[in-house]
């Protein structure tokens, strides 16, 4: 597949100096053709740590309409920038692992029809304690093994995927999966109604139609600190983000492949 190549898009919002590590870890990777920073902020936080990686691969966009945190609208926004083979939404405080383009392009030329590909998540934060770093690595283990397990049963494999992220723990994070762009531009990228859990929205109906390949090894330096992820969610935004995931789904698919889904993650996919 010669030429392949990503298009990374990073929204930010106020964390200048996180973002400068996010850029360095991918501007260090092969493969990179453009980098869109979508800057949400009012007063354009982003714009000195974009000049700063002076690469001409880099753009910096502002968000014209700053969201106040709707993270889905913001990539929206980036990637139809790009004009990689595949996108990663990468968010501006984590760390993308040297090397990793390369592995999960070899995942994507070893089975061309799958639509996602993602790994371990590696949890870092100097400000976490340890009680917390001690919850994430359990919870990203765990995520792991479900998304292992589901690697082991051929034919179903896909459906298995699909079932643990429309009605289990979600296996990945935003940043931690790279997407074809066909994929992105077939299914119309995020669910800008959602202020919690659009990623898991956007993957779990991405790997529905297209499928994902898990590879075992670290694809993510996930940052733990303050944001909408590590806070208390407000239940009702919980809640009402599960309705709309679940109404789309019902609309895509049908009410007997979403109950057939919904029993398949509820009974045999909880045994491995």
């Amino acid at each position: 597949m010669a030429g392949v190549d990503v298009s990374v898009v990073i929204p930010t919002f106020r964390r200048p100096a996180e973002l400068r590590e996010a850029l360095k870890s991918v501007l260090g990777q092969t493969r990179v053709r453009d980098v869109t920073v979508v800057d949400d902020s009012p007063e354009g936080s982003a714009e000195s740590a974009v000049a700063e990686a002076n690469d001409r691969r880099v753009t910096y966009l502002r968000n014209p309409v700053p969201t106040g945190g709707r993270a889905g609208v913001v990539r929206n926004l980036g990637w139809p920038k790009g004009s990689g083979t595949f996108i990663h939404f990468l968010d501006d405080d984590d760390i993308v692992p040297a090397g990793h383009y390369d592995a999960a392009i070899r995942e994507f030329e070893d089975h061309s029809g799958v639509g996602v590909v993602f790994g371990r998540i590696e949890p870092f934060g100097p400000t976490a304690s340890d009680e917390q770093m001690r919850h994430e690595r359990d919870f990203f283990s765990t995520a792991a093994r479900r998304a292992a397990s589901c690697e082991r049963l051929g034919a179903l494999t896909q459906r298995a995927f699909s079932a643990r992220m429309f009605f289990d723990a979600t296996m990945l994070v935003c940043s931690a999966g790279l997407v074809r762009r066909a994929c992105v531009e077939s299914t119309g990228g995020f669910d800008p109604e959602l202020k919690l859990m659009e990623d898991v929205e956007f993957y779990a109906r991405v790997i529905r139609r297209f499928g994902a390949r898990f590879m075992d090894r670290v694809c993510l330096n996930y940052r733990i600190g303050p944001s909408l992820m590590h806070s208390s969610p407000d239940e009702t935004v919980v809640a009402h983000a599960y309705k709309r995931m679940h109404a789309r789904y019902k609309a895509d698919w049908g009410l007997l492949d979403f109950y057939a889904s919904k029993i398949l993650a509820r009974t045999a996919l909880r045994t491995l």
